[in-house]
């Protein structure tokens, strides 16, 4: 039996949308829908498809951004039926145009002529898939599930010229991620440019990023250029957008909207080209709901979004960082070439690194400038014992502590979650953690993993 085509139907209006999928699906085509680019980077490998239809006008970002992200050819629909939209969407890659409202056999038509003449477009997503099956990114190391799909949709959002937020713990590495971004796009001739919102003074952020005129206030002895024109044709990576004062976030809204700046001091306005590019490590939403963020400004920003796991959820990738960072930490520091203790590496994975990468690369170096031995040991690397995870640590901290069933008839989750309710009412969480020799952090979280809730404190009378 011969496979069906695949389509996805890129589309905002539902009514629409579904008409299509039947009328697809009534010519034997094997229907996906979406409603935004958003959506169909994040929920499709949209090199699977043979055909993708999108509406030119679409919420965040146009459809004509899906060109780039795939090499599936795109056909783009839109109720603005001007020839200057026909040709825009053409010279951007478009395969075709057509416009509403279209007779069905039209659609049909079209969709089957892209598909008997792109016949080699499956042999390119094949060679694509080997292509993508290596990491991206220059200096980021990762073979776990959660940092090849960051790696898989870094490439797909640098092909667009779409706004990408990143989202993550600090110390995860949204730099080199948004540097990456930069370098896989067409943008990669021209250098990025970086600002960190929350290490320029509140009152001087609008004068660095949009410039300002002579005169324009105390200090301003002549006219500068700010980084938002200095990034035009290229990429502007603002870190820590969330400690944008309201101010510097409605003229950078102005930015993304009107393409476009006006200097401090200045009632003249100058057209800008900016790929923007921004991280936090804080809750938008929730800075929207204190009046802390603009709303208009969050959505404008949100239409690409990647999640960067923090080092604690990377499993073996934590020691293939320790170990690279230990060979560049000893070059660099023109050391003799170091290795860790089997204790160091088992310290190394059972630590929860709230500080991530950065805080690994600061524990390794304190660790290579204090060795006087080829090994480096446990004791060098400093680990807090509150954020330790080592399972071996509980289990003997118990078991000369407490004089109870031997330990080894028992599995350490029985053991602890029989220790845990048998003491809970007889002990407060700091007794309970001391006892067991881990932190009330790890106490906490093995009260999460295990289903044990803490017993509700009697009232009294």
């Amino acid at each position: 039996m011969t496979a069906l085509n695949q389509v996805l139907v890129v589309e905002d209006e539902v009514v629409i949308r579904s008409a299509l999928k039947r009328l697809l699906e009534r010519h034997e085509y094997e229907v996906s829908e979406a409603s935004t680019v958003k959506e169909s980077i994040e929920n499709f490998d949209m090199d699977d498809f043979d055909v993708i239809i999108s509406d030119l006008r679409l919420p965040g970002a146009p459809g004509t951004d899906l060109i780039k992200a795939t090499s599936t050819p795109v056909l783009i629909m839109t109720s603005y039926s001007s020839i200057r939209s026909a040709i825009d969407s053409m010279k951007m890659g478009a395969v075709d145009y057509i416009a509403k409202p279209f007779e069905h056999s039209e659609l049909i038509e079209s969709v089957a002529k892209i598909i008997r003449d792109h016949p080699a477009s499956r042999l390119k997503k094949d060679s694509l898939k080997e292509e993508n099956s290596e990491p991206p990114i220059h200096g980021m190391i990762g073979n776990c599930p959660r940092m090849l799909e960051l790696f898989r949709r870094i490439r797909k959002v640098a092909l667009t010229n779409s706004t990408v937020l990143i989202t993550g713990e600090s110390g995860t590495g949204k730099e080199l991620v948004a540097r990456a971004i930069h370098n896989l796009s067409c943008d990669q001739g021209r250098e990025m440019i970086s600002v960190n919102c929350a290490a320029i003074p509140e009152n001087l952020i609008e004068p660095e990023l949009f410039g300002h005129e002579k005169g324009a206030f105390i200090g301003a002895t002549a006219t500068r250029t700010g980084l938002v024109e200095a990034a035009n044709e290229s990429t502007l990576f603002l870190d820590e957008i969330g400690e944008l004062p309201l101010e510097a976030q409605a003229r950078l809204l102005r930015v993304l909207q009107e393409s476009e700046i006006r200097k401090v001091g200045s009632v003249q306005s100058q057209k800008v080209d900016v790929r923007l590019v921004v991280a936090t490590h804080r809750d938008l939403k929730q800075l929207v709901i204190d009046g802390n963020f603009r709303e208009d400004l969050y959505y404008r920003i949100n239409v690409m979004t990647l999640l960067i796991p923090p080092l604690r959820d990377r499993g073996n990738d934590i020691l293939d960082l320790a170990e690279t960072i230990l060979l560049r930490t000893c070059s660099r520091l023109k050391s003799p070439v170091l290795s860790f203790s089997n204790t160091a590496r088992r310290a190394i994975l059972n630590y929860a690194w709230p500080g991530n990468v950065r805080e690994l690369e600061n524990a390794i170096e304190r660790a290579v400038v204090l060795t006087e031995t080829s090994t480096i040991g446990e004791e060098l690397l400093a680990i807090d014992d509150e954020f330790r995870t080592d399972d071996t640590a509980l289990v003997s901290a118990a078991a000369n502590s407490i004089q109870a069933e031997p330990i080894e008839e028992l599995s350490l989750e029985d053991y602890f979650q029989r220790f845990v309710i048998e003491h809970q009412d007889s002990m407060n969480e700091t007794q309970l953690a001391k006892k067991l020799g881990i932190s009330r952090k790890c106490l906490w979280e093995r009260r999460q993993r295990f289903g044990i809730p803490r017993p509700r404190k009697k009232k009294a009378g």
